[in-house]
């Protein structure tokens, strides 16, 4: 389908398939107060999958899991869900009841005895990580243009979709105010863990200051790649530049994206803002260290 050239960025709605905290009204579930004792959950660990299950009744149930150092993996809000564990650890499951009268926590540890790399055998983990070696990420500044437009019906650049804008080089996006500088790079592996490390250059223009951080990252993976996505815990945020968004910074979500493309030497992902707005940013492989 050929791409139709747009500079109006199109609105959407995108939902995460990683839930989020319940955002349900509460006033909707019965008056009662709850103590932690009064929870009725399950967290088994059956090889390389760990099974959460909620039988308290008249709550919702939000989970989030933690490694041994207190890294968040991942989140759900289903009453009963399998999340796989490839990497062998002691893992903190943390199960919240929200009801009309609060909410109220309790915890359990869960061990996982050994590694499972069959989990890691879709070829797009090895693409965006290089596996346990690790593979270091930075925006394009230099063959095309760092970032790109996508449209509400845009799925990927295999299945396409409704319009994309894809300018050629950097030199199409004089008209952005995007600085041409190294912005940083952002680096994941699998060594033990899904981990990750973003170096962040600082957006203020003319700034080369740079922030690290490290933690973990979820990579979401679905058929034909419709919706895959990466998820950063704990409030880290994905390498971005300051272009179009700076303003409006706090629309933007830079811890939950949307891949456009993941191949062997290229990796867009699309920034989305709460209302819909998508921007992609375009990044190729480091060369060297």
């Amino acid at each position: 389908m050929k791409r139709i050239l747009y500079i109006l960025i199109a609105a959407i709605t995108l939902g995460s398939l990683f839930s989020c905290e319940p955002s349900e009204d509460r006033n909707s579930l019965p008056e009662m107060t709850l103590k932690s004792e009064d929870l009725n959950f399950t967290a088994v660990v059956n090889g390389n999958n760990l099974v959460v299950k909620n039988m308290t009744p008249d709550v919702i149930p939000y989970w989030s899991y933690t490694d041994s150092k207190g890294n968040e993996l991942g989140h759900s809000n289903l009453n009963e869900t399998t999340i796989a564990m490839p990497f062998a650890g002691t893992y903190t499951v943390n199960f919240t009841a929200f009801a009309r009268g609060g909410s109220v926590t309790s915890s359990k540890t869960v061990t996982v005895l050994k590694n499972d790399s069959t989990l890691f055998s879709d070829p797009r983990w090895q693409m965006l990580t290089n596996g346990e070696l690790g593979k270091t990420w930075k925006i394009n500044m230099v063959t095309e243009s760092p970032f790109a437009f996508v449209g509400p019906g845009y799925i990927n650049t295999t299945l396409e979709g409704d319009w994309a804008w894809f300018p050629g080089s950097i030199n199409d996006v004089s008209w952005s105010g995007i600085e041409n500088k190294d912005w940083g790079e952002v680096t994941f592996d699998l060594k033990g863990g899904y981990n990750v490390k973003i170096v962040q250059t600082s957006l203020d223009t003319g700034s080369t200051a740079q922030t690290t951080s490290v933690g973990t990252y979820s990579f979401q993976l679905t058929s034909q790649a419709k919706n895959d996505r990466i998820i950063m815990n704990g409030g880290l945020q994905m390498l971005h530049t300051n272009a179009y968004y700076k303003e409006t910074m706090s629309g933007f979500t830079f811890s939950d994206v949307r891949l456009i493309e993941l191949k062997t030497n290229s990796l867009r992902y699309a920034l989305i803002r709460n209302d819909g707005v998508q921007v992609v940013m375009n990044l190729v492989p480091k060369t060297s260290n």
